[in-house]
């Protein structure tokens, strides 16, 4: 959709060009540093007119009512396979018949849809003139996104979460490749102390100010925050004697409290949830929000090797709960059985699923046989997806 950070969907991009090495780029926009460029290989990105556009650098997503508009001029008659990684409105990129479209989604504009009332609420429109305009706004975002929902010939869902989004919105069929987490970067630590770690972006939906109050409210357990964002104070605000909000920290930070914490907190619902699975990866069990992507990357208590706890509520009385339950049978869940869980979503295994040259190869075969539909043809691979484009 847009290339401003080097977050999450962008390392998706960047397996994608391990993948696809000669694929061209195109995006609304392109503002990475050069130090953000490794995620697209130092490629040169085509943007649309968003990119010139007064103020785009930095308040980029007030041009919202624009982006349609935009992601429908690129031009990319040229390509036999367009791949698209989609959280707002590249799945919208016009295509023709002779193309295939791959859309590797990570959800469907989620402020357009079943998430919209939500984000009004955060943003401060839940009421009001102003909120009478976005409402609109979202409207005809809604009505665009279903219009355009039929051009893409398969669709790649980063989670079944995201999957059956995927399915109430565009009414299709998804395959799901999940996203890949560089679990190398990551090595097991075996050796556990007496704190808890939280890091995450601090915005809304993460609930960071929730984690810190649930902690503040048991005050014989320590918690370490690590993240930066708007909800940084009300952090620190909520924050008792037993809690350490440390704002903003390198990697090798980061790594080295993943590693040492007897566990990783996390309230979000969120539609895959990258961090879990990097603290598993260091052999730090989960106590996790269960719903969304966490039900799919943390093991629960019920699994015969379990990596995690799944609290039920986002509220201070669940996390105070899921921590002492999770005191409680800590000896069941082992470093082991965590760094096995989190290699499942190493980034080899991303990069080797076949998905876009079975779709390839059976729309391939659709084309020189007109009469047979390609969702009734074969699902043979062309040798996997390594071959590129």
């Amino acid at each position: 959709d847009w290339l401003t950070v080097d977050g999450g969907a962008e390392k998706v991009l960047e397996q994608m060009l391990q993948v696809f090495p000669d694929a061209d780029i195109f995006s609304l926009m392109d503002f990475l540093t050069d130090e953000q460029r490794w995620c697209i290989h130092n490629k040169p990105v085509t943007t649309s007119f968003i990119q010139r556009l007064p103020g785009a650098r930095k308040h980029y997503r007030h041009y919202l009512p624009l982006m349609p508009l935009a992601i429908e001029q690129l031009d990319l008659s040229a390509y036999d396979v367009v791949l698209s990684s989609s959280f707002a409105v590249a799945k919208g990129v016009i295509t023709g018949p002779d193309q295939v479209h791959v859309s590797y989604v990570h959800s469907p504009i989620r402020y357009a849809w079943d998430l919209q009332n939500q984000y009004l609420a955060e943003s401060g429109l839940a009421k009001g003139f102003k909120s009478m305009l976005a409402r609109t706004l979202l409207h005809y975002i809604r009505l665009w996104d279903a219009r355009t929902g039929p051009g893409v010939d398969a669709y790649v869902a980063n989670s079944h979460f995201i999957g059956r989004r995927i399915r109430k919105v565009y009414r299709r069929d998804y395959e799901v490749i999940y996203p890949p987490v560089d679990t190398s970067a990551f090595t097991l630590h075996e050796q556990k102390e007496d704190f808890y770690l939280t890091a995450s972006r601090m915005v809304p939906y993460k609930k960071i100010p929730l984690i810190v109050e649930a902690f503040s409210k048991m005050p014989d357990k320590k918690l370490v925050v690590i993240g930066a964002g708007p909800e940084l104070e009300k952090a620190k605000a909520a924050a008792g004697p037993n809690v350490k909000v440390m704002g903003y920290q390198s990697f090798a930070v980061l790594k080295d409290h993943m590693q040492r914490a007897k566990g990783f907190v996390f309230a979000a619902e969120e539609d895959f949830g990258i961090t879990p699975v990097e603290a598993q990866a260091c052999g730090t069990p989960v106590i996790a929000f269960g719903k969304g992507g966490a039900l799919e990357t943390v093991k629960g208590l019920d699994s015969d090797s379990p990596t995690g706890v799944l609290f039920e509520q986002q509220t201070v009385e669940s996390i105070c709960h899921a921590v002492q339950h999770f005191e409680r049978i800590a000896g069941t869940i082992t470093p082991q059985a965590c760094r096995e869980n989190a290699l499942r979503f190493r980034p080899e295994v991303f990069r080797q699923h076949p998905a876009v040259d079975q779709r390839r190869g059976r729309h391939a075969d659709a084309r020189r046989h007109p009469g047979r539909g390609a969702g009734a043809l074969s699902e043979r691979a062309f040798g996997g997806v390594s071959r590129g484009l």
